[in-house]
């Protein structure tokens, strides 16, 4: 039960916020107001002694709707399940750093009182930790921006009715359900945004407002006489962008290809296992990507300081500027800044400027993902700007930025991949996968999979899953399209950490070909 006390307490906590956070999205400075709140947490940081403080204030609204079409058992009828979920948090955390530790506390409650309280909490808390401290923090150095930065959009997601959101996806799953033979169909949207204010003793004072927004439909089709069922997915490329970006979904388009490619994998043959050339597109390549080179590249991982979440890596220290990882034309890109990607921002959580930055290079693995703190360990002068907290509860720390592979010459397109495969796979969307706690063996399914035989793409296949080191994949690869083939798919929800957050990240790339891969059946 919700006490009256709590509901009141909710309800002003919603109007502060609406306050601090007004959407003058064309103001260039931070709203004075946040500025106050965040400059009580620095004064009273360096009154308590602390060398360094930093502030978080910041408010998130994540919005999911789905439709779904089931069959009501032992009735022929179709039943519509609507599911709506609309939710946000609100609050601050103070991070500092006293007798060389670090320290953090932070609340829901966003008032002066608090906020100097909180503070004296993680000065409190930095100088227990250095107790145990064997090395003081060593901060690179960063420059001080006072600035307000917002997501390049049209239309606030937010701000269009509920129900014409639902009648879209409504009409995309009835689309996709018009055929007998598919058992159920579903579409979903999800919209998110995070409000962020950021002030720390270095001089930064930054406003920043991320939207993230994605949808997409799926079916599954059964055939009872064979105890088999097949499913088939479109996943629009979840993108930082406002409602402007549903229309180029093509929703309703792609649940017309849906219905029809669901039926198809229901009746494909099973895939022959072996040694096969594979032409992999953008909606699966991304997860390989994640994976094998964006999870293996974070500098933390590498130290192994993140074993008990998903492993370490095989790319340790002594292997930086010298490990090939990939082909001669394999090259690819830690970023911050590129367009619409899920973990493009202005400055990251530590107020570094974002950007954009090597991580291979002709298939040799050049730098790491880094923060603050952790530059010094390789010997740089400055953080690549990968700090992010999913929470103002949460502690910042190291995260994924978008990784993305660089496409091929402008003459290389997907039919030219294609066309060069004696025997092989085309794989579309992603699926299932398995990856060891080195990120160096792995196996991936997909979503749909069609032959490719003398040249030419054949028909669907189904039951498909490759295995690969990551080092002997990647040096395969031999083919990747054109920047006219380029995309980006990612995930709203890569887990990391201990206790666990949740970021948002994209992989870009072109389809790309790689020679001779494992491929097993997965019946």
């Amino acid at each position: 039960m919700i006490s009256r006390r709590t509901f009141v307490g909710s309800a002003a906590a919603l109007a502060l916020s609406e306050r601090l956070f007004a959407a003058e999205t064309a103001a260039a400075k931070p709203s004075p107001e946040l500025e106050k709140l965040g400059a009580l947490a620095l004064n009273e940081a360096k009154r308590l002694k602390a060398t360094y403080c930093d502030i978080r204030i910041t408010r998130y609204r994540n919005q999911t709707m789905a439709v779904r079409l089931n069959p009501e058992r032992g009735t022929g009828k179709t039943l519509v399940v609507p599911t709506v979920a609309d939710s946000g948090s609100f609050g601050f955390g103070v991070r500092v750093i006293a007798n060389g530790a670090w320290g953090f506390a932070s609340s829901p409650f966003v008032t002066m009182a608090e906020i100097t309280r909180i503070t004296g909490e993680a000065v409190a808390v930095a100088k227990a930790n250095s107790v145990l401290q064997t090395k003081p923090v060593e901060l690179a150095p960063v420059a001080a921006y006072r600035t307000r930065w917002v997501t390049p959009h049209e239309k606030d997601p937010f701000a269009v009715p509920l129900a014409e959101k639902l009648d879209l996806i409504r009409a995309a799953a009835n689309e996709v359900k018009k055929s007998d033979r598919v058992f159920s169909s579903a579409a979903q949207m999800v919209f998110r945004s995070e409000d962020k204010y950021f002030a720390s003793t270095e001089g930064s004072s930054i406003q920043q407002l991320c939207l993230q927004s994605t949808g997409g439909v799926n079916a599954t089709a059964v055939d009872t006489a064979r105890g088999l069922s097949k499913s088939r997915r479109f996943q629009a490329p979840p993108s930082t962008a406002g409602y402007e970006i549903v229309p180029v979904m093509n929703l309703l388009e792609n649940a017309s290809r849906v219905r029809e490619e669901v039926q198809e994998h229901l009746a494909a043959p099973p895939v022959t296992a072996g040694k096969k050339d594979l032409v992999l597109l953008p909606t699966h390549l991304w997860l390989t990507i994640h994976e094998s080179l964006g999870h293996s590249t974070e500098l933390d991982r590498a130290l192994g300081y993140e074993a008990n979440y998903a492993g370490t890596s095989f790319l340790t220290t002594d292997k930086l500027g010298k490990q090939r990882v990939g082909s001669d034309i394999v090259n690819v890109w830690g970023d911050r800044t590129n367009e619409r990607g899920l973990a493009t921002i202005g400055y990251d959580d530590d107020g570094v400027k974002t950007t954009k930055f090597p991580i291979l290079e002709k298939g040799i693995f050049m730098h790491y993902q880094t923060i603050r703190d952790q530059a010094h360990l390789l010997g740089e002068k400055e953080s690549r700007g990968c700090c992010y907290a999913d929470s103002w509860g949460s502690v910042p720390f190291q995260r994924m930025p978008n990784v993305w592979l660089e496409p091929g010459s402008r003459d290389t397109s997907l039919e030219s991949l294609i066309a060069g495969v004696e025997d092989g796979i085309l794989i579309d969307g992603d699926g299932s996968f398995s990856i060891d706690q080195q990120r160096y063996n792995f196996q991936f399914g997909g979503d749909a999979f069609w032959e490719i035989k003398g040249g030419k793409k054949g028909r669907m296949l189904r039951s498909v899953a490759y295995q690969a080191k990551t080092t002997d994949f990647w040096t395969s690869c031999d083919g990747i399209a054109g920047p006219a083939y380029f995309q980006q798919y990612g995930a709203l929800n890569d887990g990391k950490g201990e206790p666990a957050q949740s970021n948002a990240v994209s992989h870009g790339c072109s389809p790309a070909r790689f020679r001779q891969i494992n491929v097993i059946q997965t019946d």
